[in-house]
């Protein structure tokens, strides 16, 4: 969940400079305000304690932390040197294993504490928020004490010295994060709601905190900053776009959100990345989440965070599914006799309908519904577009459904066949979405290129 979103370099760089124009002292008194006076944990419990290091493992697996900080099928974990695409250039991550030259081997607890909860490493070096810290600084004490413990006693010290992140000027000039800091942070712990059961509370925090969900299902305003870092903001979890894929809407809409998701369907989603009921299958940057944290959490864990989600009521509503079953088969019959003209059926049929199926409902388990998918009514096509011209593979899980994988289409479709395929599977069997134009499928083929 940490790609980044894009956003037009000339409002990335007059963010940059109005929040360059704030007071430093305005800045440091934030910046003094938001240290933890938590005591050291060296004093408090043994780190080599083998209870301690399993729950902080535990925890890693529930931040994600694998998923930046290694480099997929060639690096060793958490070595770091992952590239990661940004609006102002490639950031890449850091070794976080306890080498005391290259990693974070030296760091005290309150290092380690100061990265996480601030975005500042020993000597006062910012980091970028590629490192989602605004939502890291949400994490309780005993949750930071465990990570603590697992990243200096249970990982592999690794000596690997990854590339040097080199931002064009000004954003190389880290210590104008400060002011970014001041501006955009809300540095504070994560306070349990008392109107609430305490399953509700155990979601709200995963998703806020360790998940760091809102870092790519929450919009980003000119100066990168999420638009929302929990439920009382009306953008939050409303769906951003990172790198070319759209981070979908997590709350109640029922056509692009997860409005008709049960709590079953969303726990199922996270473990396998497949639905149950409602057969959706996750893609894109998702399928690397499901595969190094959500298939780890714990079925109480799984349900907590299902009810938080399905408790955020419908916002920034997008397309909608009339689910007709007379439809669906009036129009899967005519598809198959041929007798569908409208742009993009013909495609569908020869090259689509073999997995999804002519009335759109895919195979349990096995292949994607098109028919009232959130993801097909999305607003924002370019998951869609993306899919279709680089294929794409579902998650490779312990005990989830066979993998399987969709071809590329970019070499045999067009940008305007594959707008009207698109536009076709927006507007058959119910759904009703904005068709897909083919200065749309352009743009998104012209700068995953790059």
């Amino acid at each position: 969940m940490t790609d980044m979103k894009r956003i037009g370099p000339r409002a990335a760089f007059t963010a940059f400079a109005l929040t360059l124009a704030m007071t430093m002292v305005a800045a440091l008194c934030a910046h003094s305000l938001a240290q933890s006076d938590s005591p050291s944990v060296d004093d408090e419990v043994s780190l080599s304690d083998p209870a301690l290091i399993s729950r902080g493992a535990y925890l890693a697996k529930l931040g994600d932390c694998a998923g930046c900080h290694t480099v997929p099928k060639q690096g060793a974990p958490f070595a770091g040197g992952l590239p990661m695409g940004s609006p102002f250039g490639t950031i890449y991550s850091t070794n976080i294993t306890p080498d005391p030259q290259t990693g974070i081997g030296r760091y005290s607890y309150a290092d380690f504490e100061r990265a996480l909860r601030d975005g500042v490493a020993p000597g006062g070096k910012r980091l970028y928020p590629a490192m989602p810290y605004a939502s890291f600084t949400k994490i309780n004490d005993s949750d930071m004490h465990a990570l603590y413990a697992y990243f200096m006693h249970g990982v592999q010290p690794v000596a690997h010295r990854p590339p040097e992140t080199k931002l064009p000027f000004p954003f190389s000039q880290r210590w104008g994060l400060a002011f970014w800091d001041f501006a955009f942070v809300q540095h504070e712990r994560f306070i349990p709601d008392g109107k609430r059961d305490a399953l509700w509370n155990r979601g709200a925090y995963i998703v806020q905190s360790l998940g760091h969900c809102g870092a790519c299902h929450t919009p980003r305003g000119p100066g990168f900053e999420e638009r929302g870092y929990d439920e009382s903001s009306k953008l939050y979890l409303t769906g951003g776009t990172n790198d070319h894929w759209f981070a979908p809407n997590l709350t109640g809409d029922p056509g692009s959100g997860l409005g008709r998701l049960s709590p079953r369907d969303i726990a199922s989603f996270l473990k396998s990345g497949h639905g149950v009921d409602v057969h959706v299958v996750t893609f894109g940057s998702m399928v690397e989440v499901v595969e190094d944290s959500g298939q780890y959490f714990s079925d109480d864990d799984l349900n907590a965070v299902a009810r938080y989600l399905k408790s955020l009521p419908a916002r920034q509503s997008s397309g909608t599914y009339m689910p007709n079953t007379q439809k669906l088969q009036e129009t899967a019959v005519s598809l198959k006799a041929g007798e569908v003209e409208r742009p993009g059926a013909g495609l569908y049929m020869s090259f689509c309908a073999k997995c999804h199926q002519a009335d759109g409902r895919g195979e349990p388990h096995k292949f994607p519904a098109l028919a009232g998918n959130p993801a097909v009514l999305a607003p924002d096509t370019s998951s869609l577009i993306r899919l279709v011209l680089e294929g794409g593979t579902s998650p490779q899980t312990e005990n989830g459904p066979i993998h399987r994988e969709m071809p590329a289409f970019r070499n045999q479709f067009t940008d305007r066949e594959i707008a009207r395929v698109l536009s076709f599977v927006r507007t058959a069997w119910g759904n009703e979405a904005r068709p897909v134009a083919t200065r749309d499928v352009s743009t998104v083929r012209s700068k995953i290129k790059k």
